[in-house]
């Protein structure tokens, strides 16, 4: 489920509330009960484990990895 910033118009308190995308965007401030709205903000992800990048989008090479490249993965093609 995504998360969504807030912010009260009135007294200015910043939340974070997890919903689903059919859930009604919330519409009052948990600290003054004044009126929020929501806030626009850069989504954060993370790529974990062997996936798509490092099994077929990794460029693969014969040549000997850099220092830089040794906690393993893909490392611009070296």
């Amino acid at each position: 489920m995504p998360v969504y910033e807030y912010q009260c118009k009135d007294c200015n308190h910043q939340f974070e509330l997890r919903q689903k995308f059919s859930d009604p965007a919330a519409s009052e401030c948990p600290e003054c009960g004044g009126a929020v709205q929501k806030m626009i903000s850069a989504a954060a992800f993370t790529l974990k484990g062997d996936g798509w990048f490092a099994q077929g989008y990794c460029p693969k090479t014969e040549s000997p990895k850099p220092a830089a490249c040794a906690g393993g993965g893909c490392c611009g093609g070296h």
